[in-house]
């Protein structure tokens, strides 16, 4: 799963800038990053925060969308409201099977890019949050799935979003260690030279194959992670840059990450 994250406006703007292009950039700054609640020290996914995305129709100018996709079949606002908590994250392995995601499988895929993400460790009936990140601070490159919503009350119109997710690595299997989920999850990170892979076309079964194919666990080896403040509740720190900064508890045995 994939419910807390972090990402910042130069995270975000990694995939604009690797053209060169200063006045694009620029223009993202200016006239998108203010739509969005950009830098997000951390953000958790059931507060729905806006950020960008780069979708298949527009791969290296991003849109403003907002996390929790909301189906074209979705009704009215209140049918919206029940769903979107629900649909956060796709499960990789039924993405093309699913009525939420099948569409957007297949005709609207997107990247993420974060600084890493949050994840919950259970010891002795507490959780303790750990912040995960790629080992040469590189941005996350995310699998994701969008959706434009039309609002039948407003006529407005939502670009909203949902994170893939596959089986954990060995690190977040340690991790990621809550008895009442079958096994460990983690999103889909996409390897630098693979990215643009998630974007391609679908046409037919081997279009398919070659996407689920990118659906795996990302190498242990490539990634740390450390043990953050409380993220939750009335001790949270909120979205402040203190949040992902390493916090000790005492309490926990020191986990082998590798």
């Amino acid at each position: 799963m994939c419910y807390d994250l972090k990402t910042s406006v130069e995270a975000q703007l990694k995939r604009a800038e690797r053209k060169g292009d200063k006045n694009a950039v620029n223009e993202i700054r200016e006239r998108l990053v203010p739509l969005t609640d950009l830098p997000l020290y951390h953000a958790m996914g059931f507060e729905h925060p806006s950020l960008l995305i780069y979708t298949d129709r527009s791969p290296d100018f991003p849109e403003v969308a907002t996390w929790g996709l909301i189906p074209h079949w979705v009704r009215n606002e209140a049918q919206m409201k029940k769903t979107w908590n629900t649909t956060l994250n796709a499960r990789g392995e039924t993405i093309f099977e699913k009525n939420s995601f099948r569409a957007a499988a297949k005709k609207s895929r997107c990247l993420i890019y974060v600084d890493g993400f949050y994840e919950h460790h259970h010891f002795n009936k507490g959780t303790y949050p750990f912040f995960i990140y790629r080992k040469n601070k590189e941005p996350m490159i995310f699998a994701g799935l969008y959706s434009e919503w039309h609002n039948p009350n407003t006529g407005g119109t939502m670009i909203t979003f949902s994170i893939v997710t596959t089986k954990g690595n060995s690190i977040m299997s340690k991790i990621h260690n809550n008895p009442k989920l079958d096994g460990p999850r983690m999103p889909v990170i996409l390897p630098d030279e693979l990215a643009d892979k998630w974007l391609m076309d679908y046409k037919d079964d081997l279009d398919r194959k070659s996407i689920e194919e990118l659906i795996k666990e990302y190498p242990d080896a490539e990634l740390s992670a450390y043990t953050v403040n409380t993220l939750r509740g009335k001790n949270s720190l909120g979205n402040s840059q203190e949040a992902s900064k390493p916090f000790n508890y005492s309490e926990l045995p020191e986990l082998e990450l590798g």
